[in-house]
């Protein structure tokens, strides 16, 4: 098993989670929603974030209707949180900036 899938504990999700606004721990998956100004917004953002997704070969789980988008996250491998989980959702909060996340 690789560093980055190594299992996080509950205090180092804990600790992501400050750097990671709008992100919290829901049924053990990092997870945050998004909202944007319409659809052309919110596909922009998961265009960018499914070319990074693919580019790091670590795939969200998400839900899209018209501009939200739902996103969760956690390492199927391991069937925890990872410090995969924890760079994606950083580059994600990135992305929903550039996109104009409300």
């Amino acid at each position: 098993m690789s560093t980055l899938a190594r299992k996080l504990g509950d205090d180092e999700i804990a600790e992501a989670l400050k750097s990671l606004p709008g992100w919290s721990l829901k049924d053990g998956k990092l997870f945050a929603s998004y909202r944007f100004a319409d659809f052309s917004q919110a596909w922009a953002f998961m265009t960018r974030c499914a070319l990074c997704a693919e580019k790091h070969d670590h795939h969200p789980e998400w839900k899209n209707v018209y501009n939200r988008v739902e996103i969760a996250l956690w390492t199927h491998d391991c069937r925890a949180v990872t410090e995969k989980d924890v760079v994606l959702a950083g580059k994600f909060c990135e992305y929903a900036k550039v996109c104009c996340a409300g």
